[in-house]
């Protein structure tokens, strides 16, 4: 299970209420994004709850894709939010911390770090492949990104 399905809508009730429709707690569901981006939706919401819907939607929806916002895109750009919170230091409490404060979105701490460990062993995995293939400057930029998650 990818971890975007394992992120999840803070105050989920409370906007569901806002909004006056039922929507999945996962964030990256096709019906929520349906939800919270498509017609009025996002105008029924309080300033608070609007201004981290919309600051959401123009990090991870802006896309041109035909399929938008169900094109992947979205899910992408998060996993990459993620892997640059690692990044900056922050351990996965503190990933969980920021996203629900950048967005609010919430996640499990272990489900977190249990994706940072994969992320870590893919690297590891594609870094002794550029090794094998004869890539040293694969290897040397695959090596430093795995040591940037793994501090």
């Amino acid at each position: 299970m990818a971890i975007t399905d394992k992120i999840y809508v803070k105050n989920h009730r409370q906007l569901a209420s806002q909004l006056d429709a039922s929507f999945p707690k996962s964030a990256f569901s096709g019906a929520t994004l349906d939800i919270l981006f498509t017609g009025d939706g996002i105008a029924k919401l309080d300033e608070a709850s609007r201004d981290r819907v919309l600051e959401f939607a123009e990090d991870f929806l802006d896309c041109d894709c035909q399929g938008h916002p169900h094109c992947g895109c979205p899910e992408r750009k998060f996993v990459s939010y993620l892997l640059e919170l690692r990044a900056q230091g922050l351990g996965p409490d503190a990933v969980v911390d920021v996203m629900g404060d950048d967005y609010m979105l919430y996640a499990y701490p272990g489900d977190v770090l249990s994706f940072l460990d994969d992320a870590v062993r893919t690297l590891e995995a594609a870094e002794r492949l550029a090794d094998v293939d004869g890539r040293p400057d694969a290897e040397e930029r695959i090596g430093r990104r795995k040591r940037q998650l793994s501090r």
